[in-house]
């Protein structure tokens, strides 16, 4: 009997094997073969864990012939424990014989994979010209999303806005050393501070109730929401999405998973038919943004395709 050993990637190791300019490469092929249909993907399950408020959850696709799953748990009081709340590993497959092949480390492949398809969205929706950037919040994700619109666009200055003063100061200081980004990263007093003179905003919070509300909004204005993946979270006034040009990762998992959009349904602000996908907008199916002056709006809950390419890319 012929064995395969198993590849074990750490963090380390994806953030080598997929840097972010690739990563945006491997989202646009990755939503072609979802517009295309040819990609296999149910809705992520979420398992409640007995005794306590954490979640398991389960996600799965084939993209052409890749396939595996992204086991995660989400534990809220894990930071109390010095731990992450969120933590994951991402199983890969052998195309031909099915056995296990590839073992990911799950938090470096979102992250990395998160900001990437915010930065294909960006580079399909935001205005050319778009030099402006704001971030709300400053956690991991946080970092992602500013590299990856940093690839896409001519980045000048950057405002980030945190709960936490201090750790939005510790991402000021901290992304102001790395390559490719803008030296000056100025800390923010206020959400509608950092917005005012944006051109881009990203919203990679927790939060449950929205912090980007509609009179902080102005013409011209690309927004990536990839903070919220529950229907009782949400980043953003719905009332947001009911004047703007909202493009989803997925139509139907933004129904089923997307606060913003689902609240702006059930109050009839938006229609779920003028929702557009990402892949749509990727092979040219529908348009993007189609005049400067539009609104554009992201909204991403993440889907199971977006890690299995990634993982595929990384064990190639």
């Amino acid at each position: 009997m012929v064995m395969t050993q198993l590849r074990i990637l750490s963090a380390a190791d994806v953030l080598a094997a997929l840097p972010m300019s690739r990563a945006i490469d491997v989202m646009r092929e990755a939503f072609t073969l979802l517009a295309r249909g040819e990609v296999e993907m149910p809705l992520r399950t979420a398992i409640p864990l007995p005794g306590q408020t954490g979640t398991f959850l389960v996600m799965s696709a084939r993209a052409g012939k890749a396939f595996g799953t992204k086991l995660v748990t989400v534990l809220p009081n894990n930071p109390a424990r010095g731990l992450p709340a969120v933590q994951s590993a991402v199983v890969m497959f052998d195309p031909d014989t099915g056995t296990p092949a590839a073992l990911l480390d799950g938090g470096a492949l979102t992250a990395i994979r998160t900001g990437a398809v915010s930065g294909l969205a960006t580079d399909l929706l935001a205005r050319r010209d778009a030099s402006r950037v704001a971030i709300i919040g400053s956690g991991v994700q946080a970092r992602t999303q500013l590299e990856a619109v940093c690839c896409v666009r001519e980045i000048e200055s950057v405002f980030v806005w945190s709960r936490t003063a201090s750790h939005a100061a510790g991402f000021a200081g901290e992304m102001a050393l790395r390559d490719g980004l803008p030296e000056k990263i100025a800390v923010a007093s206020s959400v509608e501070a950092a917005v005012a003179g944006a051109d881009i905003v990203c919203t990679a919070t927790s939060s449950h109730a929205p912090l980007l509300l509609a009179e902080h909004i102005h013409a011209g204005l690309h927004i990536n929401a990839i903070g919220s993946y529950t229907p009782e979270m949400r980043e953003l006034d719905p009332t947001i999405l009911g004047t703007a040009r909202v493009v989803v990762d997925q139509r139907e998992a933004a129904l089923a998973e997307a606060g913003e959009v689902i609240a702006a349904l059930r109050e009839g602000l938006i229609d779920k038919d003028g929702l557009v996908e990402l892949g749509d907008v990727v092979t040219g199916a529908a348009a993007g943004r189609k005049e400067p002056e539009q609104v554009t709006v992201f909204k991403s809950v993440g889907l199971a395709v977006q890690d299995v390419a990634a993982a595929a890319e990384c064990d190639r």
